[in-house]
């Protein structure tokens, strides 16, 4: 009896490579199935963010208060609906006494708080543009924004308060500021009034305080004025 020995060859592997092996992506067969590689970027922490706010609250307050410096009028105008490109034309046509801001009212109130400006209270709500007069000249401040407003027919975008010499002014008294006597009429009127009759003298004396120091200031004025020619 014959016996067979059966040999198997020993399967050779490829011998392990020292280096790391490198993985290509491979295009994918499957069109209904697509892989997109993203990078995940930091979140901002909490604390920063409201760092930054704090500060751009901080910068608003302070930028009314710099507005308020030699203001003699600060009104609320009703902005709602205004798009930019009519809100650049509103602040173009404003003189250059006249500033007009866009801020929230909590802001404005916390600037203006303690002040004679506090009385505008009645308009913190809603939105609202501020405009800083800083000329005595308060008609000739109004009119552009009531022209602008007319032109545009933007009857909802009024006025809602204006404070002036410490006094409130609601969206119905605004008659009496846009028909105040200019300072040169004002000075016709006084100083023909001091050199009239007494009479004269008297209802001038009966003037709002504001009236009679102007015309004090321009008569000293005229009075040095001829005694220097």
């Amino acid at each position: 009896m014959e016996t067979t020995l059966l040999s198997f060859t020993s399967s050779k592997f490829p011998p392990l490579s020292s280096n790391p092996t490198t993985l290509t992506h491979k295009s994918n067969p499957n069109p209904f199935f697509t892989f997109h590689s993203t990078k995940r970027t930091k979140p901002t922490p909490t604390h920063i963010r409201a760092a930054i706010s704090r500060n751009k609250k901080e910068e608003t307050v302070e930028t009314v208060k710099t507005h308020l410096d030699n203001c003699f009028l600060l009104a609320a105008v009703k902005y709602q609906g205004l798009t930019v490109k009519q809100f650049q034309e509103l602040r173009q046509s404003l003189p250059e006494n006249t500033k007009l801001l866009v801020a929230k009212n909590t802001l404005v109130y916390k600037a203006i708080e303690g002040t004679k400006w506090e009385a505008l209270k009645p308009c913190m709500k809603g939105m609202n543009a501020w405009l800083f007069v800083h000329s005595e000249e308060i008609p000739a401040a109004i009119k552009p924004y009531r022209n602008f407003q007319k032109e545009r027919k933007l009857e909802e975008n009024d006025f809602t308060g204006a404070v002036f010499e410490g006094k409130f002014y609601g969206p119905g008294d605004f008659k009496a500021l846009e028909t105040m006597p200019t300072r040169a009429e004002i000075y016709a009127k006084m100083l023909g009034a001091l050199q009239g009759p007494a009479i004269g003298l008297v209802s001038t004396l009966q003037a709002p305080a504001r009236d009679v120091l102007m015309v004090l200031k321009a008569y000293v004025k005229k009075l040095e004025d001829e005694s220097g020619q």
